[in-house]
């Protein structure tokens, strides 16, 4: 509603203006043409005026300021076509920067409309639609297909397709059953799902989302920082310029011309409406960018180093090797598998989950099974006694592994724990379980390296072996093993002492105080834990590693884009003086040249909303 009245404004003074200007083409400055052009000067004026006002009551002496005095001055000296194009100018320039500026927020304005505004909870047996924060902690929401999710929680029934592109960037729906999670903000396309409320109203990852990137647009960069108190010094100095010139060569009319064309509005937009540009641009595609500052540093940083479990790999242990002796790869699952039921040691998990893959179902238990500490453990299957563990528990049983150790001496070199599977006479086999590399982490470390990251490396409190292992298989320039949290802090401030923006990538609790410890912290939101995502400066809202390289991709781009624009506003500046200074540039031209380049630099910003449409395909 205050667009269309502002343009009906616009449209009215576009009116009058261009009026007073065949107005005087045709009569002169006639007293018709003169009125007219007072008209156009007044109604476009006044709120520049009354701004001007407001704003030295706080001492505060902006663009509105030097506008009106130019435009004061221009009607004294009775040049009243001047003072009509001028303020027609501004304020038409003003309206288009709105309309601009407006489409650079379009990416967090999207954000905003997907919030959910109703949830269809079953309470008793009974149905009932409620506003989103009505909900508790607890209820069973009903999602329905083309419905919005409105809680985080677990889905107790059903199974849908799900678009996360709000929360995650994620441009294909994603599949989601019983016992996985459900986020709010997300859609069903296809599908019913009965969820259990986890999370509700604030405490939400989309409500979480939205308050972190409402913070990040009133965190400035410190280019921002640095024009805005340019021009609180800037615009006065003007004001004493043109005096001085007026002084010096009594020409009230380039005076005036100086004060107009000294308008600094170019160059104290030039950094913001990039940032909001870039941080938008990043909240759309799962990139979440707490600030402008953050913005510059990432751009700048030139050493990443990255935790290892749940961030380089899946943190999930899985069967990558098996070598049977004398019986099937199969029969050996299975009396592994069928022992392991009796273990909740994540190693088990593995292997259980690998026979089932591979042969199904286990439905057998094992009988006598016994647990030894640090070794494995013992058991019966259809009366005959098996051992599954390392080399302790058979040298504890007598059995030697004389075929077998140069096999696992070179499975453990590859950083792989080894599982022996044997029964009285000897080993039957050995499993080898390996936490696996995310998808996409090798092709990630290229990818930084093309993006000018100079220094890759791991930090880790896994063995030096498997340190290692992962380390050579990804190509990173080092790796430390055997860390603590605070061994990790530690190595940040050496890699800081030796030059260059360090970036820490971490997934867990443990990650949180080297995020804080580092330049710049980066959590990865897809299953990272609270206190890493409150803690870390950028979020990865998916667990998609290439988000890291389009998030340092944009935070370049947006950078770039920023100093683009303070050049071009300088340049501008430069011209204009030059111009003035040589009169050949006079109130209304000058006034143009000014909105004209206030629109380029905004125009300029907005290409930064078609950053991922162009990079996705280098990705």
């Amino acid at each position: 509603m205050f667009n269309m009245a502002k343009g009906r404004r616009i449209l009215l003074l576009a009116a009058l203006v261009t009026t007073s200007y065949i107005l005087k083409g045709v009569f002169g400055y006639a007293p018709v043409t003169v009125l007219v052009m007072m008209a156009s000067t007044l109604l476009a004026g006044a709120p520049i005026f009354l701004k001007a006002f407001g704003a030295l009551k706080y001492k505060i002496v902006g663009i509105d300021a030097l506008v009106t005095i130019a435009v004061t001055g221009a009607l004294v000296i009775g040049e009243y076509w001047e003072a009509a194009a001028v303020t027609f100018l501004f304020t038409f320039g003003d309206y288009l920067e709105a309309l601009t500026i407006e489409k650079t927020r379009s990416s967090i304005k999207s954000l905003l409309a997907t919030a959910p505004d109703s949830a269809r909870v079953r309470r008793g047996g009974t149905e009932y639609v409620l506003a989103p924060e009505e909900v508790v902690k607890g209820d069973l929401v009903i999602v329905k297909p083309g419905e919005k999710i409105s809680v985080d929680g677990t889905i107790v029934e059903g199974s849908a397709f799900i678009d996360q592109a709000a929360i995650t960037g994620e441009p294909i729906p994603v599949e989601r059953a019983e016992g996985e999670k459900a986020f709010s903000g997300t859609i069903v396309e296809s599908g019913y799902l009965i969820i259990r409320a986890d999370r509700v109203g604030d405490d939400t990852t989309f409500a979480r989302i939205l308050h972190m990137v409402e913070d990040a647009q009133d965190k400035k960069a410190k280019t921002q920082k640095f024009l805005e108190r340019f021009s609180r010094y800037y615009t006065p100095a003007v004001i004493v310029l043109a005096l001085v010139m007026y002084l010096v060569t009594k020409d009230l009319r380039l005076a005036l011309t100086l004060l107009v064309i000294a308008c600094p509005g170019a160059l104290v937009i030039s950094a913001p409406v990039s940032i909001v540009a870039g941080i938008g641009n990043g909240a759309k595609n799962g990139v979440l960018v707490k600030g402008g500052d953050i913005v510059e540093k990432l751009g700048a940083v030139q050493t990443i180093a990255f935790d290892k479990t749940g961030t380089l790999t899946a943190g999930k242990p899985k069967l990558v090797g098996i070598k049977a002796y004398g019986i099937t790869e199969e029969e050996l699952l299975h009396i592994a598998a069928v022992g392991e039921t009796y273990s909740e040691h994540p190693l088990a998990r593995a292997v259980i989950e690998a026979a089932e893959d591979r042969i199904g179902e286990i439905t057998e238990k094992p009988e006598g099974a016994e647990f030894t500490k640090g070794q494995g453990l013992t058991f019966l299957l259809q009366g005959k006694r098996y051992l599954i563990g390392n080399r302790k528990l058979f040298e504890a049983d007598g059995i030697s592994l004389p075929q077998q150790e140069e096999y696992i001496r070179s499975e453990e070199e590859k950083g792989h724990t080894t599982i022996i599977v044997g029964d009285a006479g000897g080993a039957l086999g050995v499993l080898s379980v390996s936490d696996v590399l995310r998808p996409g982490a090798k092709a990630l470390i290229g990818k930084l390296r093309s993006r000018g990251i100079k220094k890759l490396v791991m930090l880790t409190g896994d063995n030096e072996r498997a340190a290692k292992a992962i380390s050579d298989e990804l190509g990173l320039d080092g790796f430390y093993a055997e860390l603590m949290p605070e061994d990790k802090v530690r190595i940040l401030t050496e890699l800081q002492a030796a030059g260059g923006k360090v970036a820490m990538v971490g997934d867990g609790i443990n990650d949180a105080p080297a995020l804080a410890a580092a330049d710049l912290g980066i959590a990865m939101g897809g299953g990272g834990t609270d206190v890493a995502i409150e803690t870390a400066d950028v979020v990865l809202i998916s667990s998609e590693l290439g988000k890291l390289s389009y998030a340092i991709g944009l935070a370049r781009a947006t950078v770039g884009n920023m100093k683009q624009n303070i050049y071009f506003a300088l340049l501008v500046a430069v011209l204009l003086l030059a111009g003035v200074l040589v009169k050949t540039v006079n109130l209304s031209f000058g006034m143009l040249v000014h909105e004209v380049s206030v629109l380029l630099v905004i125009i300029n910003a907005v290409r930064l909303l078609g950053y991922g449409r162009v990079a996705s395909r280098n990705r």
